[in-house]
């Protein structure tokens, strides 16, 4: 089984690092998430899930 486990990134971040964090999850790029996320951003609804998933997610222990 793949121990695969969310966490804010470290390293590639800008802000809080769930940008950064999703693109390593998902093994893409975090400038392609990061322009979905400023596309949702323009709602309100995407500034609210990205408050949310900054308080919800945790950073990586392994990056210290």
């Amino acid at each position: 089984m793949n121990d695969k486990r969310l966490y804010k990134s470290n390293t590639n971040r800008m802000i809080c690092g769930v940008c950064g964090g999703l693109g390593e999850f998902f093994g893409i790029d975090a400038t392609i998430i990061r322009l979905i996320v400023a596309i949702l951003g323009c709602t309100s609804t995407g500034i609210i899930l990205y408050i949310i998933a900054a308080i919800i997610i945790p950073p990586n222990p392994d990056q210290y």
